[in-house]
């Protein structure tokens, strides 16, 4: 009876440790109960987070657990992608995530190095705070000399940069056939490509020759090879052009028949074939 009052009371201890850690504030022994209020008190934090079913279902949708994931707003980037940290809730690697600002057609290459290195951890102050942050590094600059310079910290000057929809690697960027763009980047047919090309590729407009065309089958159809011609003859072209090579080589036979003969004929007269004193 002693074993089995610790056992229970220890499966209650345990129960409440964990329900402890779902939902500090509610108190109870009942897991099953207390698993369902965290449940109830998740998704009312959802609705209210997301605005509404709409907001929750399109998340669930497409983001997996960010509907139930919650954390302090660090800021966003030119492309609408919202970056968010929780240090307390959730383990070191998982602690800070980014909401794409188009969840229907996210890409990675969208993020910016300087929030890439900030969601990694590389550094803890968030681009959005880069100013801030500078300004109160620069108070511990000590100048060694006079400057005219109009930039008074190590950081220098930054030109902005625009990107096709926000892509910061532009190797997506690229048609995915003759004419018909990217859709999965909005790549219109026709665009040029944005991906970097070495001199030399028959990709690089310098080392694109221009097309010379050689002849004409009529009705547009310009080539500029005898490849070329033969994909773009009709059966009937292709049948009368092998009737002409045919009488072509009929009439080459011929002719080289009729030489043949004069040549006979030729050495006959001057006496080839006969035999001295015969």
């Amino acid at each position: 009876a002693t074993a089995t009052t610790k056992t229970a009371q220890l499966s209650q201890h345990s129960n409440a440790s964990s329900c402890y850690c779902f939902v500090p504030s509610f108190r109870s022994t009942n897991k099953p109960t207390t698993m369902v209020y965290g449940v109830i008190r998740n998704l009312q934090a959802s609705l209210k987070y997301r605005g509404g079913w709409k907001g929750l279902f399109e998340h669930m949708y497409t983001n997996g657990d960010y509907p139930f994931k919650f954390g302090t707003y660090m800021g966003a980037d030119t492309a609408g992608n919202r970056y968010y940290e929780n240090r307390v809730d959730y383990p070191f690697g998982q602690h800070r995530w980014v909401e794409p600002g188009d969840i229907h057609n996210f890409d990675s290459a969208s993020i910016p190095p300087e929030w890439h290195g900030w969601m990694t951890s590389m550094n803890d102050a968030p681009p959005s705070g880069e100013e801030a942050y500078i300004e109160e590094r620069k108070k511990n600059i000590i100048p060694l000399c006079e400057s005219d310079a109009n930039i008074d910290h190590n950081v220098g000057h930054q030109e902005e940069v625009y990107n096709f929809h926000h892509l910061h690697n532009l190797s997506t960027v690229r048609s995915r056939g003759w004419n018909i763009g990217n859709p999965v980047v909005g790549l219109p047919p026709g665009a040029k490509d944005s991906y970097y090309t070495q001199p030399g590729s028959p990709y690089n407009d310098a080392s694109i020759r221009p097309r010379v065309n050689i002849g004409d089958l009529g009705g547009g159809r310009v080539y500029k090879s005898e490849k070329w011609a033969d994909r773009l003859r009709t059966v009937d072209e292709k049948a009368a052009l092998e009737k002409a090579k045919e009488a072509m080589t009929q009439k080459a036979i011929a002719s080289e028949e009729a030489s043949a003969a004069r040549r006979k004929m030729a050495m006959a007269q001057r006496g080839a074939g006969t035999v001295a004193g015969a």
